[in-house]
């Protein structure tokens, strides 16, 4: 049956933004949107659409550079404002990147062992004749697969593109089914669009997660990357705006089928979660087991779908950033992006306190590269001497405005907690814990931007 020319032209006009969805679409974003449903109910719906608005004015933003221009961003930073300033946002953003990559290889190790159970850590264990956790075996298997493809696709892109439109459509169809099962208030639903600030004193802690997990700037730039790698050119600066919005719609639908999930089927219960996991194994008491398998699924997809994308994001903007390269299937872009799954496998291996010191130095990293992405895009495209007429209209510039306030001001909020944490790694090193101490391990601290 013959696709109709206006559906065909849509279709044509996705890929880039899809990608982008995939990296913001990790277990931070799944297990942050379940807990707020979970214990807000549909409250904080608005701040899903509020920070989606933000995130597709920026996807597009870099899009219209992609587009527009023959220079990847970073070179173009380079040449206008200094080789300092692309090292600066190329450096943060793959410190960045690789803080989200170990959450990655946590978040498959939690959908898999979440199905699976502890089979392939106890068959280890006896074949190894030591203890073996599912920590130690996930994060191999599914970095192993995400290198395999980095590594051998000849054509890497449209590889990225094929196997990320696959994983985005299965966590719409995972998280959609168990919405129809949960059957939520529409009604209530409708009124979470109405912006509010839940009671006590959490409020502004889960709104700037919420925020964290959706509005991904270091993403956004890399639009401008992905763009140039599809091969849309100036004629196609319209096709860039519709991929945008596209990418970026999915990624609010699916977050708002999760949230809306969680507060139909956890918040009438009384129930409060603390995890993905914790959410799976809910939803299995509620409605059988199937609706686990089902969210497992869509969980799993987001986790996996991020870990090579991540990885290309931040390895392609320290590549460029240093004047090394930028497309994906050049020899640095390609070499930093194994260095980042590598990290990102090796951390997610490591004891849970280890991992909680390297999550502290990463949200160093993620205070110093968010604004500055912000500023350098927000200035970039502004710039007529580059951008020409497709420099920023005013209006354009009240939402990327915006949007750069609201990371700005999210950067000062996480100041205080993050000097708090970084004085407790710094009392661990000074003073660590005598052998045998039964001291309970500190929790680890939640990510203020994880994808």
């Amino acid at each position: 049956m013959a696709i109709p020319g206006r559906i065909r032209a849509i279709l044509g006009s996705i890929g880039p933004g899809l990608i982008i969805a995939s990296v913001c679409l990790g277990p931070g974003s799944v297990t942050t949107a379940s807990k707020i449903g979970a214990e807000y109910g549909y409250m904080l719906i608005w701040v899903v659409v509020l920070a989606s608005a933000a995130m597709m004015m920026y996807t597009a933003m870099g899009a219209r550079f992609g587009a527009t221009q023959s220079r990847s961003f970073l070179q173009a930073v380079a040449d206008r404002y200094g080789r300092w300033f692309a090292v600066l946002i190329g450096l943060a953003s793959f410190l960045m990147s690789a803080s989200f990559q170990f959450g990655n290889n946590l978040g498959v190790t939690t959908a898999t062992a979440t199905i699976t159970g502890d089979w392939a850590s106890r068959t280890l264990s006896h074949l190894l004749g030591r203890p073996v956790v599912e920590e130690q075996v996930w994060p191999l298997v599914f970095t192993g697969a995400a290198l395999l493809m980095v590594l051998f696709a000849k054509d890497l892109y449209r590889v990225v593109e094929r196997v990320m439109i696959v994983l985005v459509l299965i966590m719409i169809g995972a998280f959609l089914a168990n919405l129809v099962v949960a059957r939520p208030d529409l009604a209530s639903a409708a009124e979470g669009l109405v912006p509010r600030i839940p009671p006590g004193g959490g409020g502004t802690t889960v709104i700037a997660a919420m925020v964290g997990t959706t509005f991904v700037l270091h993403a956004c730039l890399y639009q401008s990357y992905l763009v140039q790698s599809k091969g849309w050119r100036l004629p196609d600066v319209r096709k860039g705006l519709v991929d945008s919005i596209v990418g970026i719609a999915l990624l609010a639908t699916i977050s708002v089928l999760i949230m809306l999930t969680s507060a139909a089927a956890l918040k009438p219960r009384g129930i409060v979660i603390a995890d993905a996991a914790e959410m799976a194994l809910q939803l299995q008491a509620a409605f059988g087991p199937a609706s686990k398998a089902i969210f497992c699924l869509g969980f799993w997809s987001a986790a996996f779908s991020s870990i090579p994308v991540n990885a290309l994001v931040g390895g392609g903007l320290l590549a460029d950033g240093l004047g090394l390269g930028h497309r994906m299937d050049q020899k640095w872009p390609r070499r930093l992006t194994l260095a980042i799954m590598l990290i990102g496998m090796v951390v997610a291996m490591m004891p849970q306190e280890n991992r909680a010191n390297a999550l502290v130095i990463a949200q160093a990293a993620t205070m110093l590269a968010v604004p500055a992405v912000g500023v350098g895009m927000f200035l970039m495209l502004n710039d007529r001497s580059v951008m020409g007429r497709f420099a920023n209209s005013w209006r354009q510039n009240v939402l990327a405005g915006f949007g750069l306030v609201l990371v700005l001001v999210l950067s000062v909020a996480t100041y205080g907690k993050l000097i708090d944490q970084i004085g407790k790694v710094r009392d661990q090193w000074r003073s660590p814990e005598p052998a045998g101490s039964t001291a309970e391990a500190s929790p680890e601290p939640e990510p203020p931007g994880s994808d």
